[in-house]
């Protein structure tokens, strides 16, 4: 004899979902529980007009070949590996600082002028 299986029905077409209905103070019992924040106060770090645009990564460990990682805004994007190499891309990365457009706006353009 074979057990009878209970199945579920299928559903003839799509079904919108319901919303749970929702008590304003569990709401926000469960916010303050969660940790999000119920207010909104003023940023700590005040934005003084500077952010980062040029990045210079130097690894050294004791005993391994240093990389270099030269990053820009600009789109530059530069790694180089062995002493000679590295200290190379160092000084490379200090002359784009002077002639990046968007470290130095006065800098001279390097790319090609409009016809």
């Amino acid at each position: 004899m074979t057990p009878h299986l209970k199945s579920l029905s299928t559903p003839t077409g799509p079904h919108p979902a319901e919303p749970a209905p929702a008590s304003a103070a569990r709401a926000a019992a469960k916010d303050a529980a969660e940790g999000v924040r119920s207010a909104l106060r003023p940023d700590p770090r005040p934005v003084d007009g500077r952010h980062p645009v040029a990045w210079l990564t130097i690894t050294a460990p004791r005993g391994a070949t240093p990389t270099v990682h030269s990053l820009c805004a600009c789109g530059r994007d530069l790694f180089a590996a062995s002493h000679r190499r590295a200290l190379a891309l160092i000084a490379d990365h200090e002359q784009h600082r002077t002639t990046c457009p968007f470290i130095n706006p006065a800098a001279p353009s390097t790319g090609r002028t409009a016809a």
